[in-house]
């Protein structure tokens, strides 16, 4: 996936957010909830998103996905796909929607139900 395919995926899933912040990284929330980060790594894009911890552990072994800077040293489930090779694009998207799944769980049920979700 380019970086305009991964742009587009989460802008399509529902109630989603775009924000610039970060040293010029494209954050995406779902009722103010993080779910995905692209950012770069050596000027090529990177995606971060949330994991479960037994992806946590096991997705590290992948060549391209590695825990994600600042967020996992904090003890936070997060990767980084670096994209060199990284995961295939049916496991991104994938994986992204597991992430704002897991931010629509974080939410208040009041929240998701404001939101519609």
């Amino acid at each position: 996936m380019t970086r305009d395919d991964i742009m587009a995926f989460c802008a399509s899933l529902p109630q989603s957010t775009h924000v610039v912040q970060w040293g010029n990284s494209d954050v995406w929330k779902v009722g103010g909830k993080l779910f995905a980060v692209l950012g770069w790594n050596d000027g090529e894009t990177a995606v971060t998103f949330k994991v479960t911890p037994i992806a946590f552990e096991v997705l590290p072994e992948t060549p391209g996905i590695r825990p994600a800077p600042y967020l996992a040293s904090r003890g936070m489930k997060w990767l980084q796909d670096t994209r060199s090779p990284g995961l295939s694009d049916t496991e991104l998207q994938n994986h992204i929607a597991y992430s704002y799944e897991m931010a629509i769980a974080a939410l208040t049920k009041k929240k998701r139900a404001e939101l519609g979700l």
